[in-house]
């Protein structure tokens, strides 16, 4: 990190007031040749920000953070001038003319976790705060921010560490005929220890929940209501309704936020046999969806087909690892004494929610026999139940009251520390050889490692920072 970056560090466009960053070693040296005298340090100071030939770009703010004690640990300046792009642009090139480069997205943040500022989840966790969609997942990400997360993650690091020296101590002392496996004390630690991981799990889950949100996508015959009810979740009218089959011919997305978790919808083409090319790429498009999501939505026309065969007619091509519920839509519309009921011998094993049983949704988690909702995408009836099954589905719990902000990788970490601790039980409960419990220890602990940096290749690095808004 020899050079010094620059960048915006509000967003691009017309405001009030832009801040242009920068960091690195010459700083100083920049920063004087720009203001003609370096500001005092953290002290907002008024300057002029003059050009090479001594006339002045803009007149605004200069903020001087001396390293270490500064968002990067390096030297920094800040630049608050006037939100024009045309002033940005021109102290921007200026800034480059005296030596400075551009930044890469994240590039900050990168230089902050490099320099000791921050660790790896406390850095994801700027980016996360950014991008919070809700309140709820806001306050997660500045709990991780604030280093709650990798507190627990590092506490608990700490304790197989000390786990791992009780075993390897009998390994040492092997001639001492030490049985450290049949050490009871031992086993109650390692008990306490899964205990621990398995409340940092639940908040990290949350807080996966909150950052990334669940995909759904909406599958169904053409004309059984699919696009009516992503128009009913999304609140507005993001899908074109008509009764002509084949009116969606594309993915169609929206975000929702589901009781402040993120809902990715997705609205199919109708699945039947395609007439024509564009038709086909629809419908193509429309199992690769279904492949890559949380849960399908199997939409059926109530009223056209009761009994659900259009389901049990397709069931067999939908991806088998995905759970599905199915959606009977148009209750509305279906007669006094018809009975909406798929016809299987495995209907007595299926859940049934309706309008009037949404509270014990809460109850219903992801199986592999279908979940069937009752509702009306038309008036709304039912709509209700869904969303409690939906939340339900994924173990979300509304308002997210102690999550962590958490990402796919962190999850997976943590399940691959829970295998681990698993393993090594089963070697103390069979008084295997010391060894074997004491790698499965060490496996543990690099798990942890990779959420807070500590065992974190470059690919990695670039893959998170590459995420990262220019100038943050």
């Amino acid at each position: 990190m020899s050079d010094t970056i620059v960048a915006t560090a509000t967003p691009p466009g017309r405001g009030g007031i832009a801040i242009v960053r920068v960091s690195g070693p010459a700083t100083v040296q920049i920063g004087r040749r720009l203001l003609g005298a370096l500001p005092p340090p953290r002290v907002a100071t008024s300057a002029q920000f003059r050009g090479g030939d001594g006339t002045a770009i803009d007149h605004g703010l200069a903020l001087y953070f001396p390293a270490p004690h500064s968002y990067t640990g390096e030297h920094v300046l800040e630049l608050h001038g006037h939100g024009g792009p045309v002033l940005v642009e021109a102290l921007i090139r200026r800034l480059l003319e005296l030596g400075a480069r551009r930044a890469q997205p994240g590039e900050f943040t990168l230089r902050a976790y490099l320099n000791g500022k921050l660790d790896l989840a406390q850095a994801e966790a700027v980016a996360d705060l950014i991008d919070a969609a809700s309140d709820a997942a806001a306050r997660a990400a500045l709990r991780s921010l604030e280093g709650e997360f990798s507190s627990r993650v590092l506490a608990l690091s700490q304790t197989l560490g000390e786990l791992r020296v009780h075993v390897e101590a009998a390994i040492d002392f092997a001639d001492e005929q030490i049985d450290v496996l049949s050490d009871r004390s031992l086993k109650a630690r390692l008990e306490a220890a899964r205990t621990q991981l398995e409340a940092l799990r639940a908040a990290s889950r949350q807080g996966r929940l909150l950052t990334e949100g669940m995909t759904v996508v909406i599958a169904g015959p053409p004309n059984a209501g699919k696009s009516s009810l992503l128009n009913r979740l999304a609140g507005h009218e993001a899908a074109i309704v008509t009764a002509t089959p084949g009116t969606t011919r594309d993915l169609l997305r929206e975000r929702i936020l589901l009781d402040g978790m993120p809902l990715h919808v997705l609205d199919t083409a109708g699945l039947r046999s395609a007439g024509d090319a564009i038709e086909a790429e629809g419908i193509r498009r429309a199992r690769a969806a279904m492949a890559g999501a949380d849960r399908i939505l199997f939409v059926i026309d109530a009223g056209a087909d009761p009994q659900a065969t259009g389901y049990l007619e397709e069931r067999a091509l939908l991806p088998p690892e995905v759970p599905v519920t199915v959606v009977f839509n148009k209750i509305d519309l279906v007669p006094r004494g018809i009975k909406l009921r798929m016809a299987s011998t495995t209907a007595s094993t299926i859940p049934v929610i309706t309008p009037s049983t949404t509270a014990s949704a809460t109850a219903v988690s992801p199986a592999p026999a279908a979940a069937v909702i009752k509702l009306s995408a038309l008036t709304g009836e039912g709509l209700g139940a869904l969303v409690a099954h939906l939340t339900a589905c994924m173990g979300f719990e509304p308002g997210g009251a102690g999550a962590l902000s958490a990402r796919a990788r962190h999850v997976d970490a943590l399940a691959q520390v829970a295998a681990s601790l698993a393993a090594a039980a089963r070697q103390l409960a069979g008084r295997n050889a010391p060894e074997l419990v004491a790698e499965e220890l060490k496996q543990a602990q690099q798990a942890l490692g990779e959420i807070v940096g500590a065992e974190s290749s470059d690919a990695l690095l670039g893959r998170i920072f590459a995420r990262f808004c220019i100038g943050k």
